[in-house]
């Protein structure tokens, strides 16, 4: 009995202490505000939905990518009302957060959605009037290195993030330069060699089989 009161105790402290927090045992949500205005937004301007789909498979066409979002660059208005649908395709945890937002409304400046394995949840805030480029990435350890990350642009953005999959370059690319030295050009040539070797001395034997024939 107690068991289960502690872990609806653990559920319920996070939503009580912070209204824009709610979690359950798949998902969770943290600073959601579809209501308070940012300032210097008079009102809102509008509505729009997006809905972010993360998994494996749409990093499959970026080499040394492993996981992505289905796409990397969204552009809203001003003032807007976004509402997030995120679809977590794969069986680990993946979120979308939005960083850089105005810590008076977004405690440590954050926007969160978090779904621990296949499935979705849905959640709202307001973006401040600024023209600004807000970085949006999973903070699960590694998956922003291993490409999953994105951006969101309001008013057209203050310019591109780098290093987002299939639409800008990294700040440091991968390279994997060959050092070629004396021993590995003679091991080269002596491959070379040898492979030419078994081609003409399979050729030879197979000739010599057909002649032996009656």
């Amino acid at each position: 009995m107690i068991r289960p009161v502690l872990l609806i105790l653990f559920l319920w402290l996070p939503v009580a202490a912070f209204p824009g927090h709610r979690m359950d045992m798949d998902s969770m949500v943290m600073n959601e505000n579809p209501t308070r205005l940012p300032q210097g937004c008079a009102g809102i301007a509008g509505d729009r939905t997006i809905t972010v789909r993360a998994g494996r498979k749409y990093a499959k066409p970026f080499p040394g990518v492993v996981f992505a979002y289905d796409r990397r660059s969204w552009e809203v208005a001003p003032c807007t009302r976004l509402t997030v649908r995120f679809i977590n395709e794969d069986h680990i945890r993946h979120q979308f957060m939005v960083h850089g937002l105005p810590p008076d409304l977004y405690p440590m400046g954050m926007f969160t959605i978090e779904v621990s394995g296949p499935g979705e949840e849905t959640a709202s805030f307001i973006l401040p009037p600024y023209k600004k480029t807000y970085l949006v990435h999973c903070d699960i350890a590694q998956h922003t290195e291993h490409g999953m990350k994105a951006q969101l642009k309001v008013a057209g953005g203050d310019g591109d993030l780098a290093s987002l999959p299939g639409l800008t370059k990294p700040v440091r690319p991968d390279r994997y330069p060959t050092r070629w030295t004396g021993r590995s050009l003679l091991l080269l040539a002596l491959a070379l060699i040898a492979g030419a070797a078994l081609v003409w001395l399979g050729r030879w034997l197979i000739r010599a089989m057909t002649e032996d024939q009656p």
